[in-house]
């Protein structure tokens, strides 16, 4: 997860992800918090996913699957939904699409069938993660606006 991560993050910097969110969205981003939010999120999936291999630890694995499905799962509907309702290309599209996609459908398979978590635990994690990453548009590219 955090190599298709990284390789998503190229593919939104090179496609100008942070101009997009303002000239596009109409939010407001620039590069600095991209690298700077980035940075952050990929270090925090590295110690979960690291943590969650080396443990049989139930909230190590509710932690992971729900940071991930926040920046990968969801992530990746967002990409695929932006690009179908701006009509344009959302920077991450390609990533999303072909890594982050089947990336969350492996993941998710392996998380149920290994039973290291419950369904109800798992759609938990995904709910979780949904709410991260709408807070996180919420307030990194809108900046708490209402």
């Amino acid at each position: 997860m955090p190599a298709a991560f990284t390789l998503h993050i190229v593919e939104e910097y090179r496609g100008g992800f942070p101009d997009w969110v303002t000239n596009v969205v109409g939010g407001s981003f620039n590069n600095l918090a991209f690298a700077f939010n980035n940075a952050a999120f990929l270090a925090i999936m590295v110690g979960l996913a690291a943590w969650a291999s080396k443990s049989d630890s139930r909230l190590a694995a509710f932690l992971l699957i729900a940071w991930s499905s926040g920046n990968i799962f969801w992530d990746a509907l967002f990409h695929v939904l932006t690009t179908a309702w701006f009509n344009r290309y959302s920077p991450g599209l390609i990533t999303s699409s072909v890594l982050y996609l089947p990336i969350s459908v492996v993941i998710g398979t392996a998380t149920l069938q290994s039973r290291a978590l419950s369904a109800k635990a798992f759609l938990g994690a995904l709910v979780s993660g949904l709410g991260l990453l709408v807070f996180v548009i919420w307030y990194g590219l809108f900046h708490f606006a209402i």
